[in-house]
């Protein structure tokens, strides 16, 4: 099976860059570099940049595998040259699109990055919120990490055998142009298009009002989540408000929320969620890997139970900030982050951090 679908017209998908296409046009079907430049209505000199600019790229494992993948699709009696590229799924642009607004997203998050290994199928967002301890904060599947890297939305290194990669100003702006998107097609921003909110730093997402009545944007800093801004302050005796051990707990139900595809709606009517029969699963298409995430999900909300689930799907998942979740919720000023904060220490307790901690401790 092809790892890419076909264009119309063309040997390569839509989504693929026009440079990248002129590079495989040049490199893998012999087209010339002057027939290049008559069919474009550029110089000759300008073909030949593009082309170099590739070239200089494939020292990227990443981008190397993507040009590789496409030439199979114009020469598919080849034999690929990893197993990566044999059993990689077609992609599409609203799949592309799709795991582009959760995996940027995270890596718009401060100390966040990707990492990747020759023999892994799966690429992992990484996030230092305490120097020196990693938590992982996404997952996604190889063949998305190399297109984000061919639309150069994505860049990074080599340390030994992994491939470290960070959100580049491109991959910032491609994410908010998205996000613009889908608010105009709700017809919820009318004033400014794509390309002027790409230059803005907030992002927003859908929460369904608590007394039912609609829906309402919830505004959110792409850098920092709720959370993260709430593990920086400092108690009465100075020592930080939230430990890394429930920061990670915090993170993992994130993670896990979006994996599931999880909807607003789930936050509003969460015991429901949990009956049997999946009555109150709201969320879009399913995909591999959302059965087991939402699984996961329901355990979690099962050992808060109500009230701690309410403000630890608000805060953690839906990214609101503390007071908004407070007052959505009818609670008193400031004691939302108490109460979050008994939240994560029960999740930690789900999750087995805390017994992990213990023990290294030890």
């Amino acid at each position: 099976m092809n790892c890419l679908n076909e264009a119309p017209n063309d040997v390569h998908p839509n989504w693929v860059p026009e440079h990248a296409k002129t590079y495989l046009k040049h490199v893998s079907m012999g087209v010339s570099i002057r027939a290049l430049a008559r069919s474009q209505g550029c110089h000759a000199s300008t073909i030949l940049r593009q082309v170099r600019k590739f070239e200089s790229r494939r020292d990227d494992p990443l981008i190397d595998e993507a040009l590789n993948c496409l030439s199979q699709n114009i020469h598919p009696e080849t034999e690929p040259e990893n197993t990566h590229m044999a059993t990689a799924a077609p992609l599409s642009e609203v799949d592309i699109a799709r795991h582009a607004r959760r995996i940027l997203r995270r890596l718009c998050e401060t100390g966040a990055y990707l990492l990747i290994a020759p023999q892994m199928e799966v690429a992992a967002v990484f996030k230092e919120t305490v120097p020196g301890r990693p938590t992982r904060i996404a997952v996604v599947d190889r063949s998305f990490a190399r297109t984000f890297a061919l639309k150069e939305w994505i860049a990074g290194e080599q340390l030994g055998k992994l491939g470290r990669y960070k959100i580049t100003s491109m991959g910032r702006s491609a994410l908010k142009r998205m996000i613009a998107e889908d608010r105009q097609s709700r017809g919820e921003d009318a004033g400014n298009t794509p390309f002027q909110e790409q230059h803005k730093e907030f992002g927003e997402r859908v929460v369904k009002i608590h007394d039912g009545s609609g829906r309402k944007n919830v505004r959110f800093n792409f850098a920092e989540s709720p959370l993260t801004l709430l593990a920086r302050k400092k108690d009465k005796s100075g020592a930080m408000y939230l430990s890394p051990e429930l920061l990670e707990a915090g993170e993992r139900l994130r993670e896990d929320f979006e994996q599931a595809q999880l909807g607003p709606r789930v936050a509003q009517n969460w015991d429901r969620f949990l009956t049997s029969g999946g009555g109150g699963w709201n969320g879009g298409t399913e995909f591999s890997g959302s059965t087991n995430a939402r699984d996961r999900v329901s355990g979690a909300l099962k050992a808060l139970g109500p009230g701690l689930a309410d403000v630890a799907l608000r805060v953690c998942c839906f990214l609101e900030g503390m007071e908004k979740a407070e007052k959505r919720l009818g609670w008193s000023a400031r004691s939302g982050k108490v109460v979050l904060k008994i939240a994560l220490q029960r999740l930690a307790d789900h999750y087995g951090i805390a017994e992990v901690e213990q023990r290294r401790a030890s």
